[in-house]
């Protein structure tokens, strides 16, 4: 029997691969058979996302675009659906919506905005998803009363193509997200929690395999009766086609803090040779769910034959 989710393969971009331009680049990765270019949302690196996504749908004919993840602390969830809506509309609907509640400390102190504590953060992204959901869902005016966001008869416009708006991705690591996520995301990212702002040692450490075993279950928690119709995501943190997975391990081992064994088995890890790297993705799917994954824009190239062959299967 096929398994219920087919795999699909991701980029995420800061910006053009450095031979080619952001559109030539854009081409290339639909050429290569991913189904999703993915633009970051963080103030020191790389596109603003929502010009680089247009940009890149305008000269694409199946390839879709999306944050990785919009910070919902940026932007008012009023004044982005209209651009969400746009783009999904100007693409025929080839937008896939990622939304988090910000975790990268740096974003924060160098633009002033100020970083609540967890917890206010992800009342306003429920609330700055709820919004969304309502302007995108019908042409009736929508209104809406919360902690954060207060909306008045406001009209959705334009609507987006997709009815009821784009497929919603959550990505998180932590309880409350995670749950929340699987009652309410179409796609989950299931990622390691990054309580210190950063990626360090303990995040690392969160992205091993029973962790991931227990971030399931949250998300299980959540969804109930739909948690089979949920597409799981995996952000890669380190992808790499060699012949020598052992040796890297090893390094990001001593870096990290943990057992070399355990970074290979990560969900979050991706090395070893093609046959490798495809054998550990079907036990990845069977275990957890895991069938839709997100490789570096550096390794790309490296995995195109492999997305090649995958695909679909």
């Amino acid at each position: 029997m096929a398994h219920p989710h087919r795999f699909r393969f991701a980029v995420e971009l800061q910006g053009p691969f450095p031979d080619a331009s952001w559109t030539e680049t854009a081409r290339e990765v639909e050429a290569m058979g991913y189904s999703t270019m993915f633009v970051p949302d963080h103030l020191d690196e790389g596109l603003g996302p929502l010009a680089a996504m247009a940009a890149a749908a305008v000269v694409t004919d199946t390839l879709k675009i999306g944050p990785l993840v919009l910070d919902c602390d940026f932007r008012h969830p009023a004044i982005l659906a209209r651009e969400l809506a746009t783009i999904d509309l100007l693409s025929e609907g080839r937008l896939e919506l990622g939304l988090g509640a910000g975790w990268k400390r740096l974003d924060y102190e160098r633009s002033g905005i100020k970083m609540d504590e967890p917890k206010v953060r992800v009342d306003r992204m429920i609330e700055h998803a709820t919004v969304l959901k309502g302007l995108f869902a019908s042409d009736s005016p929508f209104s809406f009363t919360g902690d954060h966001y207060e909306i008045a008869d406001l009209d959705g416009t334009p609507l987006p193509h997709q009815p009821d708006g784009p497929p919603i991705l959550i990505g998180g690591g932590a309880r409350r997200v995670l749950r929340w996520a699987g009652a309410n995301a179409n796609i989950v990212g299931i990622n390691a929690s990054v309580h210190s702002g950063e990626i360090d040692a303990a995040a690392a450490q969160d992205s091993m395999a029973h962790r991931i075993d227990e971030k399931v279950r949250w998300v299980r928690e959540g969804a109930g009766d739909r948690f089979d119709d949920l597409e799981l995501n995996a952000w890669l943190a380190v992808a790499e086609v060699t012949d020598d997975a052992d040796s890297l391990a090893a390094l990001l081992g001593a870096m990290f803090e943990v057992d070399p064994a355990a970074v290979l088995s990560s969900p979050l890890n991706l090395i070893g040779t093609a046959s490798q790297v495809a054998e550990r993705l079907h036990e990845r799917r069977d275990r957890w769910g895991y069938s839709y994954h997100v490789v570096p824009s550096d390794k790309a190239r490296d995995f195109a034959p492999i997305v090649a062959t995958l695909t679909g299967g």
